[in-house]
């Protein structure tokens, strides 16, 4: 876990070590709630990026590609970096940007701000000047784009500053002088413990063995999601209840086969394209809602009421086309996830629930 305070989090491993008794699920839990997963090696190789210094004259603006499929935390990992005592130190302005494209007019705007911010510091400061700039890319850039932002960057930006560049696509490798930096999703052991210590909080996992049993069953189909994995924690550690945690197994079981079995892929998958995906209604299984587009915006972005939560495991029913609140990160950069939504009724009438729910909540 990477800290969002000065002070250190210690591994569920470490603890054993140190304390030689369990740690207490209160205290990893709060940890949890303001620290980054298992990004400790990561958090460390962005850090030695921005902390090496290159030989005076050096005229190449250094760059890390930072690569990895939407929601695995890329963004946040540089946030946490950037809030490092000595990296704020090392830098004397850090700039974010992010777009589908870079227009001349977004680069001339970028230009006159560095300049502005450079002016300040030389007026300022007698001490070296370097900038930090980070951009991600919602798409892919094609490698004349990439050149044209590059230089720009050169001619705004003090000698010895850095780029970090984020994106889902692989191709971004190619722009850095750094090796890419890949972010890959938690192993299973390990998203099993990030639910299991969100789901569970201060009560002992081990003190209830049959709800300890169905929330594994339901990490599993959780397909290592960090932000399902939020959402359904907070539902059940609001629902303590055996048969609400089966019927929340046996509707995830049946919605995502049902998905599968229309599309040939699990909605998480889809989902991550930020394609239309379609997902069940706990209670109200004539229905279905569509999500259409997910995007995150900033603290200073107003952000719907209705949740995700509300839609898929509630009786909220909008009409027409709505925003949802998937998940509000309590950790920088402090992204929300809204996504477009819309209610539907199943065509056939006759549409009963499917075999499978019920299955799955004697599985219990």
């Amino acid at each position: 876990m990477l800290c969002t305070e000065a002070t250190t989090c210690s591994t569920l491993s470490d603890t054993n070590i140190m304390t030689r008794r369990k740690p207490n699920m209160r205290i990893m839990h709060l940890q949890l709630a303001n620290c980054m997963f298992d990004r400790q090696m990561e958090a460390q190789l962005v850090i030695n990026f921005l902390l090496h210094t290159q030989p005076h004259g050096a005229e190449e603006l250094e760059v890390l590609p930072i690569i990895g499929p939407s929601y695995v935390g890329k963004s946040t990992l540089v946030a946490h970096a950037c809030k490092v005592e000595r990296v704020t130190d090392h830098f004397s302005e850090i700039l974010f940007l992010q777009s589908d494209d870079f227009t001349d007019d977004e680069l001339a705007a970028f230009s006159e701000e560095c300049a502005r911010k450079r002016q300040n510091h030389v007026s300022n400061s007698n001490r070296d000047i370097r900038f930090l700039v980070v951009v991600e890319l919602v798409r892919d850039l094609n490698e004349d784009a990439w050149n044209r932002l590059y230089s720009s960057f050169k001619q705004c930006v003090p000698s010895g500053s850095k780029i970090i560049v984020t994106s889902r696509s692989n191709k971004i490798a190619k722009f850095g002088t750094a090796q890419a930096l890949t972010l890959k999703r938690p192993s299973h052991e390990a998203y099993w413990y990030f639910f299991k210590t969100l789901t569970f909080e201060s009560t002992d996992p081990e003190m209830h063995p049959r709800f300890t049993y169905i929330a594994m069953e339901i990490a599993k189909a959780l397909k290592s999601s960090p932000i399902f994995a939020y959402i359904t924690a907070h539902l059940l550690r609001d629902n303590f209840n055996v048969h609400f945690w089966c019927k929340v197994l046996a509707f995830l079981r049946g919605s995502f086969q049902k998905h599968a079995s229309n599309s040939g892929e699990h909605p998480f998958d889809v989902l991550k394209q930020n394609r239309p995906t379609y997902f069940g209604r706990m209670d109200t299984p004539l229905e279905v809602c569509v999500l259409y587009h997910q995007y995150q915006c900033s603290t200073q972005d107003e952000v719907p009421k209705i949740t995700v939560q509300d839609v898929v495991y509630g009786g909220v029913k909008p009409r027409g086309k709505f925003e949802v609140l998937a998940w509000r990160s309590s950790i920088p950069p402090y992204y929300s996830y809204v996504g477009t939504c819309e209610i539907q009724e199943l065509k056939s009438a006759a549409v009963k629930r499917k075999r499978s729910m019920k299955d799955g909540t004697t599985l219990c």
